[in-house]
């Protein structure tokens, strides 16, 4: 069993842990051993699949950031609204977003910020339920499970959970969130797990704490490489054992190791991000190796963005390392010339309350939320929507999670009519009754 560990990590504004350990095989819900998950999804793909080279990173910002001092400061509404830190006048004449962005706002030309997007759901998993699916769900907040598959698992399930050129997921989770799985779609289009219990079925046995020359632990997979080339196991594993251990000795492993970077890079990701800049470098990684959905958490701050009390010191916390991370990666994108196959999604499950409250923090507010995007080949460069004087609903048509959905199949070239059979054998779409993609971004 190969596992590489690392070590635990804080809870998120939820409460629920997380382990930042890499490692490779199983998938701990369905039981399957790699090459078996491999099978399934094998046998589960539909014959024939288009294979568009666009990808989507969907940043999440858990616990539901502020709509406000992100990127709607409405610095014309009274004290107890507008944004507590301010505004900065972007790259696009007459465009402000949030004052500790400022080199976002260098780079807005190559994004968009939706300021009528909303839903009406106040709960975190309620909300995080009807923004990953486009259908709401208030049993969420009481425990229940999710109804409905992600965009993730939806992607794998068109395109084929794996690359037929790499043998890499299509579906990668960086950090599991709720609502993120495959529902009435089967396991085999579930997230390939970095942040889990994924991939463990070939053990190296050694703890990324004790490996402190990176090198070396380089060289111990190339040993491993070398040792089953001499034995002749590789010729006898069948195409999908010989698949599992090309997704780990081949490209697709080489995906997962940020040190084959550029170190210039890897600095220009890394310094002052408070590890969002590590993970979207290996989002954009994943994506050039194959992946068509990459989903990630980031917080900074001690509440995460579920920032109900002293709001001003948590958000000078969690924004410039934001900030620092996405301007380098949209850089990094247009040197790369990416920025038209990857599309970064920035949103969380609700906004804050319009009004500051007693405690100078803001409370769940569902019926406008935070929502950005970059790149994937959309037009980019502008605010679309407009929200109301003291920023607490649309003012103008509503943008819900629903048309989120649908631009994100226009980035991937999925068709809006997809259907399949769910599990009772009922044709069900993919998307929810109703949606369209953002028509200021197509």
């Amino acid at each position: 069993m190969l596992n590489l560990w690392g070590s635990k990590t804080r809870k998120d504004c939820s409460g629920i842990n997380r382990r930042d350990f890499l490692s490779v095989g199983t998938l701990g819900m369905a039981g399957l051993t790699l090459p078996g998950l491999l099978k399934a999804r094998s046998a589960a793909a539909s014959s024939g699949r288009s294979t568009p080279d666009t990808s989507v990173i969907w940043l999440w910002l858990g616990g539901g950031p502020t709509h406000v001092e992100t990127f709607d400061p409405k610095m014309s509404a009274p004290a107890e609204f507008r944004s507590m830190v301010g505004s900065v006048q972007t790259s696009v004449p007459g465009l402000h977003i949030g004052g500790l962005f400022p080199q976002m706002g260098r780079m807005a030309d190559k994004m968009a910020f939706v300021r009528s997007f909303a839903h009406g759901n106040s709960g975190h998993t309620g909300g995080t339920h009807f923004v990953m699916t486009g259908v709401d769900h208030p049993p969420a907040d009481a425990g229940q499970p999710p109804i409905r598959p992600s965009l993730g698992s939806m992607t794998a399930r068109v395109r084929g959970a794996n690359s037929a050129a790499t043998g890499l997921p299509t579906y990668v989770r960086i950090s599991g969130l709720y609502a993120d799985g495959p529902h009435w779609l089967g396991s085999a289009f579930a997230p390939f797990d970095v942040g889990g219990q994924a991939r463990n079925n070939i053990n190296l046995n050694q703890p990324l704490e004790r490996v402190n020359d990176r090198r070396a632990l380089l060289r111990q997979f190339d040993n491993i490489d070398r040792n089953i080339d001499r034995s002749g196991t590789m010729a006898g594993l069948d195409a999908f054992d010989q698949q599992a251990i090309n997704l780990l000795m081949g490209r697709a492993r080489d995906a997962f190791n940020v040190e084959r970077e550029d170190p210039r890079t890897r600095d220009r990701y890394t310094i002052g991000t408070a590890g969002l800049g590590a993970n979207l470098l290996l989002a954009r990684r994943l994506c050039q190796a194959g992946a068509g959905f990459v989903t990630l958490n980031y917080s900074n701050s001690s509440q995460g963005w579920d920032m109900h009390n002293d709001m001003m010191p948590q958000l000078r916390q969690a924004c410039p390392p934001m900030d620092r991370a996405i301007a380098v990666f949209l850089e990094d994108l247009e040197q790369c010339g990416m920025s038209d196959k990857i599309l970064l999604v920035i949103t969380g499950e609700f906004g804050r309350t319009p009004r500051i409250n007693g405690s100078a923090g803001r409370d769940h507010w569902g019926p406008l939320c935070t929502l950005a995007l970059a790149g994937g080949g959309l037009r980019m460069g502008q605010a679309i929507g407009d929200s109301s004087a003291r920023v607490e609903v649309p003012r103008t048509t509503p943008i819900y999670p629903k048309d989120l959905m649908a631009t994100i199949f226009h980035v991937l070239g999925i068709n809006q009519q997809t259907h399949y059979q769910d599990q009772s054998g009922r044709p069900t779409y993919l998307l929810p009754e109703g949606a369209r993609p953002i028509a200021e971004l197509v």
